[in-house]
């Protein structure tokens, strides 16, 4: 059956291209409705910020043409002819149930194994179904690819090692401290950054946060949406004390932990030990700090070198899944022409059943008319057996001429030794 996907990512397109196609969420319903009843095929539309790609799907038999699809995508975002035609890619039939596949496992991620493409392209799904604009063939292979991409989570590590440097900060204390629940948490600065380190914080379990920022206004906003708490830098004199953990992420050319500050600190909290990361660049942290004793300081750099061995675990263990993935594809493709089989035996067993009802009608008027029972069913059973080996036995008189390497074939497919 006919499988069509187009799209761009960020390998084939900058932001600047990517953005003027993508689908508001509210639009894409009645987008998918449109193109659904051009093509009069399944469609799905995933959009997100590093990729746009439609998946079309028809009934064998029937055809699909890019080049319509791709004048759909310029008129629907109102682009200039052929706009996007260098950022496009194309695949069609079992290279779209691989790219799927793969996208679903994170292997075509930007950070190679993010997990959250893969509740992306669900709720894509849900959002078509929903809409109508998928049936039977999208939705049994949009099941094999999360079937898929589940095997790939369960037996890889491919999502298990951090490759940011945020997540990274985080992974570090967790395997430092033994839980995060009881420890005092400072983040320094209310950038990106930062929000980032305090959202997996919260996911790893800390749950007493506060926001120390320049401007006490996006330092409160920050601390809202981690129900943490927010002060101003000049604070950080009273606070450090009872801190055990700072990660620091600010735009100032100047260091704003100094030795003197962090060696105060660890006076009035006697010395008990404090981590310290410091994500900044230039550094928040001055380096002379490391020469304390009860301080456990880690720069970006360390935490980079961390991230590039994991980045290396990941690219090894995306190995492993690319052969999850070679084997699930092969499947599908066995799924398929098991269906193909499954409707011609359909049809042959309802040709047959045709052909018998025919003579089992014919047979009724013979026994009404007073014709022999006997007699009758003989001459049934003599027709309907014609009529069912009538085309076999035509078709293995041509193989014989044309191929008869394949009579071999036929006897294995007939049951005959």
């Amino acid at each position: 059956m006919p499988l069509l996907l187009i799209g761009l990512n960020h390998n084939s397109a900058e932001v600047s291209i990517r953005e003027t196609v993508a689908f508001a969420p509210e639009s894409v319903p009645s987008a998918l409705q449109e193109l659904q009843a051009m093509m009069s095929a399944e469609v799905s539309i995933l959009s997100t910020c590093n990729r746009t790609e439609v998946v079309l799907a028809v009934p064998d038999h029937s055809s699909l043409d890019e080049h319509l699809v791709v004048a759909w995508l310029h008129r629907y975002h109102g682009l200039d002819a052929d706009q996007l035609g260098p950022h496009l890619y194309y695949y069609r039939e079992q290279e779209v149930v691989a790219h799927l596949m793969a996208v679903a496992s994170g292997l075509d991620s930007l950070v190679l194994g993010e997990p959250q493409i893969l509740g992306q392209l669900k709720s894509a799904v849900s959002v078509a179904r929903d809409a109508g604009s998928i049936d039977s063939i999208l939705m049994r292979l949009y099941q094999r690819v999360f079937a898929a991409a589940k095997r790939v989570r369960t037996e890889t590590a491919i999502g298990e090692n951090p490759v940011s440097v945020a997540y990274a900060a985080v992974d570090l204390a967790g395997r430092i401290y033994e839980s995060l629940s009881s420890l005092q948490v400072l983040l320094v600065g209310a950038g990106d950054t930062i929000a980032l380190v305090g959202s997996h914080l919260k996911s790893a379990g800390a749950q007493k946060i506060t926001i120390a920022n320049r401007s006490l206004e996006r330092g409160h906003a920050l601390a809202e949406s981690l129900q943490a708490t927010a002060c101003l830098l000049s604070d950080l004199p009273d606070i450090l004390p009872s801190i055990d953990i700072v990660v620091s992420s600010t735009a100032s050319q100047l260091p704003i932990l100094g030795k003197g500050l962090i060696e105060t600190a660890l006076r009035k909290r006697k010395h008990k030990p404090m981590l310290l990361i410091d994500i900044a660049v230039p550094r928040d942290v001055e380096a002379e700090v490391a020469e304390l004793e009860d301080v456990y300081l880690y720069t970006v750099d360390d935490l980079r070198g961390i991230v590039d061995q994991n980045k290396a675990q990941r690219e090894q263990e995306a190995e492993r899944a690319h052969a999850i993935l070679r084997q699930e594809v092969a499947a599908y493709e066995r799924l398929v022409r098991a269906d193909a089989s499954t409707e011609l035996i359909r049809c042959y067993r309802e040709q047959a059943h045709e052909l018998a009802q025919a003579e089992l009608d014919r047979a009724k008027k013979e026994l009404a008319a007073g014709r022999d029972p006997e007699q009758v069913i003989e001459m049934m059973t003599r027709a309907l057996t014609n009529k069912l080996l009538h085309a076999p036995s035509r078709g293995l008189k041509s193989l014989a001429e044309d191929d008869p390497a394949q009579l071999e074939l036929a006897k294995r497919l007939l049951d005959l030794p």
